[in-house]
């Protein structure tokens, strides 16, 4: 007889989607007065980097878990998630101007769209599946909050700059793989099977061309203001 409990399949916008969200917002709160209170003293150090390591322990929990079975089409570490991930908790130890740029950039729209339009096929709540999924996605967009109107650090147009590079690298070699692999890492190489947003903007390879003005675009407009301020 079977004894393990029975989830529900996830559904966009369901109880436990909203309930996600809400979490997300309480959970901004929380960490941008976290840094305003913790900003320009000892204790921020401190705060930050047992931050980053709770998100890098949580990456390599999640990575280690998804590892069993291997299989080439989940766990090889293509995804822009995988990469801001790990950016993210190198970002909140060391405050590298690079590595927040890319979390500044890479969370709050990549991360956040995955928040609001998750390209999530598995088991509902609590199966660890969506734990792990809401987990990781929560905690690098609040660490992109957390650095950037908690602590005060601003992009610039450099940082805009080595995060376009670093993107564009990312999606010639995602490409690549997934050619030769027959994957789909980043859906660079296809849209997801669930709705999403890249719906909205054309069939493959269009969308690759509109998602990429588009984030040329939002980025330098989430730039321009800090520089103006600064200015």
């Amino acid at each position: 007889m079977d004894t393990r409990p029975a989830y529900q399949e996830f559904s966009a916008y369901g109880p436990s989607h909203w309930t996600a969200l809400a979490v997300f917002v309480v959970g901004a709160i929380l960490f941008v007065r976290i840094g305003r209170r913790h900003r320009n003293t000892a204790a921020a150090i401190g705060f930050s980097q047992i931050f980053g390591i709770v998100t890098l322990a949580l990456y390599l929990v999640i990575y280690a878990v998804a590892m069993l079975p291997p299989a080439i089409d989940r766990s090889v570490p293509l995804r822009l998630t995988d990469l801001a991930t790990l950016v993210a908790a190198y970002a909140l130890w060391s405050r590298r101007p690079w590595a927040y740029a890319l979390t500044y950039y890479w969370c709050l729209t990549l991360s956040t769209q995955a928040l609001i339009s998750p390209a999530f096929e598995s088991k509902d709540f609590p199966h660890p599946e969506f734990l792990a999924f809401w987990a990781i996605h929560l905690a690098v967009v609040w660490a992109a909050i957390y650095l950037t109107w908690g602590l005060g650090m601003h992009p610039d147009w450099r940082g805009y700059r080595i995060t376009v590079a670093v993107t564009a690298a990312w999606a010639v070699v995602t490409f690549t793989f997934n050619t030769l692999a027959d994957t789909n890492y980043g859906f660079v190489n296809a849209k997801p099977n669930t709705p999403s947003l890249l719906d909205a903007l054309g069939p493959w390879p269009w969308y690759l061309g509109t998602v990429t003005l588009i984030l040329l675009t939002v980025w330098a407009l989430m730039t321009w203001p800090w520089v103006r301020a600064a200015g």
